[in-house]
């Protein structure tokens, strides 16, 4: 989908080209009878041009062609495209050169939906006459509809040479650059765009909305502002300008503009959210609360509304309220810290101090263990790791080096890095011999580069040697003693050489939200006696697993083996099937 990047907390469209076939319409409707216009004119030109024959006669073959032209239009005014369609191809039998009826053929196209004939045809058109501002801006319109914003670019500043004053063209010129990352240039022709057509609201929006996206806060306000004063009725005007107060911190402003806003999208979900975020930042609790169940009317299991809602209920000491809320909040995402920390005050609001109690002490574990480690071969950005697998998979491992190269270039990685990230690649894919060769590389060209021993380390582990698997971790921690990874496949190791101890506190300090971790340092902690800590762990553990059932299995077991049948039943009602 086509869209700007709004100045706001998510992304909205600006003109959806690509998905709303309407915009296009509209936009090529506005210079429909120019269009026609400068194509008759232009042929009258030539066809006057060539005639050899006397006056009277030249004249009258023009005089002809345009009065069938304004039949064929008619017809199509009056609503029957087919009969228009026919007259229009009658005319390009006789004159397959006439530019005015290659127009109106392509509108018809357009008009029954076949886009793709339309764009051959106006091709067409635009080779016999290549400086027709109408045909330049039409088909520029219809390749920034199709996502080649390259080729529009180029047709917008062809027609642009033409008519450099153009607002509309300059707008929609905008759009491309902006949609091709090139936002300097898409700002700078906006601007120009507002100078070409001052009273062009929707120009003065985007303006604004640049302007604000740039960093100008400030400027971008005002311009907004202006914008409204243009045409109070712009579309999402009320939630730009709101969003601007909220970034400005002019939280009393956002709420005016967001509520105007509110009240003529009452089903637009970004508005209400920010209405919402505006009102708590106020301590406007009631009024916020009301927004936040508007908007799980419309998403009962909206997991950010219900935790806003139950904070709400929370500051106006509805505290049993407040426990549904956050119970409803942890059905929805177990994992959900910020619930345990606002359940813990709604029971002490209670007066219920053991279970107040209970909710900040699996807060801070599961605070203490959220570290995700990325799965094996995903580490990175996922469109460049995808190429480099499919690299690997057809035997280019060269071009999947070079890969990582190039987009290593402008991040603090090192020369070893792209040998580590090929060496995960093989890992993930089971190629054990091709991952050890690539990391031995890696360390090779730098003995510190970060994650190669501990790669290594895990393929020692899916073979099941212990001892090489340690050495490895052991050795990437010598490099760096707080990586992450390194301390968790480590703990992993002591726990399955039953050294109990050094493995609870090696998972510990991974700071590990992975299931099987998590498992490893409940089971440690039964082991050591430290049966309270093992029950937070299994807690932490079974809010990250509901969805892996036969994790949750195994936790239930272990619970059950070590006499928490109460709480394993608990848990095992919390988890999804």
């Amino acid at each position: 989908m086509l869209a700007w990047n709004y100045m706001s907390h998510t992304d909205a469209p600006w003109r959806e080209i690509g998905s709303a076939a309407e915009d296009v319409r509209e936009v090529l409707s506005i210079t429909t009878v120019a269009f026609l216009c400068a194509g008759i004119l232009f042929a009258c030109a030539i066809l006057s041009a060539g005639a050899q024959a006397p006056s009277r006669l030249a004249e009258s073959p023009t005089t002809s062609l345009t009065r069938k032209l304004n039949r064929a239009i008619a017809m199509a005014e009056r609503g029957d495209p087919q009969q228009a369609m026919v007259l229009a191809d009658a005319l390009l039998e006789r004159h397959p050169d006439f530019v005015p009826a290659l127009k109106l053929k392509g509108m018809l196209l357009e008009e029954m939906g076949r886009g793709a004939e339309a764009s051959g045809v106006y091709e067409r058109a635009l080779k016999l006459a290549p400086n027709d501002p109408g045909l330049l801006f039409k088909l520029a319109v219809m390749r920034l509809a199709a996502g080649d914003n390259d080729q529009a670019i180029q047709l917008f500043l062809r027609h642009l040479r033409i008519l450099p004053r153009d607002g509309d063209a300059l707008f929609y010129l905008a759009q491309a650059y902006h949609l091709n990352g090139q936002d300097d240039l898409a700002l700078k022709t906006v601007r120009e765009s507002v100078k070409s057509s001052p009273d062009n609201a929707q120009a003065w929006q985007k303006y604004g909305e640049m302007t604000c996206a740039s960093g100008d806060n400030e400027a971008g306000m005002r311009l907004l502002l202006k914008a409204r004063q243009l045409d109070p009725a712009l579309e999402k005007i009320d939630l730009d300008v709101g969003t601007a107060y909220f970034n400005a911190m002019d939280f009393s402003g956002a709420v005016k503009s967001l509520s105007r806003a509110a009240s003529q999208r009452p089903g637009d979900r970004s508005v209400l959210v920010l209405l919402a975020s505006a009102e708590v930042k106020l301590s406007q609790w009631q009024d916020a609360r009301t927004v936040f169940e508007r908007i799980l009317a419309i998403d009962k299991n909206d997991e950010d509304s219900l935790l806003g809602l139950g904070d709400c209920e929370l500051e106006l000491k509805q505290y049993a309220e407040a426990i549904d809320t956050l119970r409803h909040v942890l059905q929805v995402n177990p994992a959900q810290l910020q619930a345990h920390y606002y359940l813990s005050r709604a029971y002490a609001g209670l007066g219920r101090t053991a279970e107040a109690r209970h909710e900040v002490e699996l807060h801070q574990r599961m605070e203490q263990m959220s570290f995700a480690q990325p799965e094996l071969g995903s580490e990175g950005n996922n469109s460049t790791w995808n190429q480099a697998r499919q690299y690997l998979a057809e035997g280019r491992e060269e071009e999947a080096l070079k890969l990582f190269q190039k987009a290593s270039q402008d991040s603090s990685a090192t020369s070893g890095d792209p040998y580590v990230f090929v060496g995960s690649l093989y890992l993930s894919m089971g190629d054990r011999e091709n991952a050890l060769r690539n990391l031995r590389r890696a360390w090779e060209i730098d003995p510190g580069v970060r994650g190669a021993h501990t790669y290594a380390g895990l393929a020692a582990l899916q073979s099941s040697d212990l001892e090489t698997a340690g050495k490895e971790f052991q050795a990437e921690l010598a490099n760096d003693r707080n990586y992450l990874p390194a301390i968790a496949e480590l703990g992993e190791v002591r726990y399955r050489q039953q050294q109990w101890a050094e493995a609870a506190d090696l998972l510990s300090n991974s700071r590990t939200s992975n299931p099987v971790n998590l498992y490893m340092l409940c089971d440690s902690l039964f082991h050591l006696g430290k049966t309270q800590d093992a029950e937070l762990t299994a807690e932490v553990l079974a809010s990250h697993a509901r969805k892996e059932p036969e994790t949750m299995r195994a936790l239930i077991d272990l619970l059950d083996r070590n006499g928490e049948s109460a709480l394993a039943r608990r848990l095992s009602g919390n988890a999804n099937p």
